[in-house]
């Protein structure tokens, strides 16, 4: 290997795997291996915050880095923005809008998107919450409700503009439900004239039998009393039908109700990006009912050693039936673990199977509620709450958002007030219709 043609590593996907990979290869020398980062965005999100933008406890800024100042003192690493769409394993090159990428290694890291478990058209009523675009609407269907409240004198439209719907109660879910009682119960209680903001009702909808279904019955006993101490209502064992325009359709075994809701909140599934399907029809991988793709113990592609893919995107089962969580420490360590890998195969040394360090998991509700499953033990309320902020704040990628970040959390605490409270932007519906009316008075 020589400088003048050092091994090109392409890593498609600028998520916590694709970052840490990148940064950890980033660390080589001599001059072996050239890395390119193609992301169809310039910036690394911190998604486990993405829910308080849309609360307004934080601006996209403090969660939001451009990956080139995150790998800047990289030499060897070079950022690109642009959409991958195709693959050509024999060639080995990558297909994206502006061009094409030729590479020796592969990896594979797009991530997930949302599932409406095939009712699309719900996604125009309820926006889930994977990307910046995603925690902005939110944010203003959330406050407008309230500004269009103060406004409603029908005691039904009214009650209606009052209610949120959270369907999924997951970590996200759970951790936005909260932030939604947190802001109404407390943080606006006092900021209107015409409503009280603490008559808000918040459902938070669940199909199984209680909020956080992967968490042992202690911690879920333990958020649900958190939840309800914040005016939110859990519905458990619930299915979604049917989501209009200002209105829930759910069914509770035999019994089927409609719920007037104008704001509607998407945390209940996921399923792979796209590029999965390309992986499945250029290199003939499976994918399972998620379209997540099948990888091997090292994270690469059976025929294929060249192509890894880590993250969401993968499915990997350390036992049979028991595949890997998509969360952001499973990412982090995979990125981290290929880009060793690699190391030891150009230096011609094995690497042994992925192996994830679980860690435990922690979930947020409100202001000094939070539980968390540290696997030996179990933390809940005050105690649980300091843990994840100090764990959120360290995990940023930058001293700055760390030390921001660590401001507005702690005026907050002090104050109980957020100064996002933005209801910015309008649905594509009401652009046209004031377009029109400007155009119309203006003719």
């Amino acid at each position: 290997m020589t400088d003048a043609h050092p091994h090109h590593i392409v890593i498609v996907g600028g998520g916590f795997g694709g970052l840490f990979a990148a940064k950890a290869l980033g660390r080589s020398r001599g001059g072996s291996i050239r890395v390119t980062l193609l992301d169809k965005r310039n910036f690394h999100l911190f998604q486990p915050l993405l829910y308080q933008v849309a609360t307004g406890s934080l601006v996209v800024g403090d969660i939001a880095t451009p990956h080139r100042v995150v790998l800047r003192k990289y030499k060897n690493v070079q950022t690109l923005m642009g959409t991958a769409y195709d693959l050509d394993p024999e060639r080995r090159v990558v297909k994206h809008e502006y061009g094409e990428l030729n590479y020796d290694t592969l990896i594979v890291a797009t991530g997930v998107k949302h599932s409406y478990f095939g009712h699309d058209e719900w996604r125009a009523h309820a926006p889930g919450l994977k990307t910046v675009e995603h925690a902005l609407e939110m944010r203003r269907k959330i406050f407008t409700a309230f500004e269009r409240a103060e406004q409603e004198t029908d005691p039904d439209k009214r009650r209606a503009l009052l209610t949120f719907v959270v369907v999924g109660a997951g970590p996200t879910g759970v951790e936005l439900a909260g932030a939604l009682g947190e802001l109404a119960h407390h943080t606006m209680a006092n900021d209107f004239r015409s409503i009280d903001p603490r008559e808000t009702r918040i459902l938070l909808v669940e199909g199984a039998k209680d909020v956080l279904p992967a968490y042992d019955e202690d911690l879920r006993d333990s958020a649900r009393q958190m939840l309800e101490e914040l005016g939110v209502k859990v519905i458990p064992e619930t299915l979604v039908e049917n989501i209009e325009d200002g209105q829930v359709t759910m069914r509770s075994g035999q019994l089927v109700r409609n719920v007037p809701a104008e704001t509607v909140l998407w945390a209940a599934g996921v399923k792979a990006s796209v590029f999965g399907q390309v992986l499945a029809q250029r290199a003939g991988v499976e994918l399972d009912r998620q379209g997540k793709v099948q990888v091997q113990e090292d994270m690469s592609l059976p025929n294929h050693p060249e192509i890894f893919v880590i993250g969401d995107l993968s499915r990997y089962e350390p036992k049979p039936g028991q595949p890997l969580p998509g969360l952001a420490p499973v990412a982090l360590q995979q990125g981290r673990y290929v880009a060793r890998l690699l190391k030891r195969r150009l230096q011609g040394r094995k690497t042994k199977a992925f192996k994830y360090k679980d860690r435990g998991s922690m979930a947020v509700i409100g202001r000094n509620r939070a539980v968390g499953d540290l696997r030996w033990l179990h933390v809940r309320g005050f105690p649980a709450w300091l843990l994840w902020v100090g764990i959120h704040i360290w995990s940023l990628m930058s001293v700055e958002q760390r030390l921001r970040v660590m401001m507005e959390w702690s005026w907050k605490y002090i104050t109980r007030k957020s100064g996002s409270r933005l209801a910015t932007g309008y649905p594509t519906s009401t652009s046209q219709l004031r377009d029109e009316r400007v155009n119309h008075t203006t003719e």
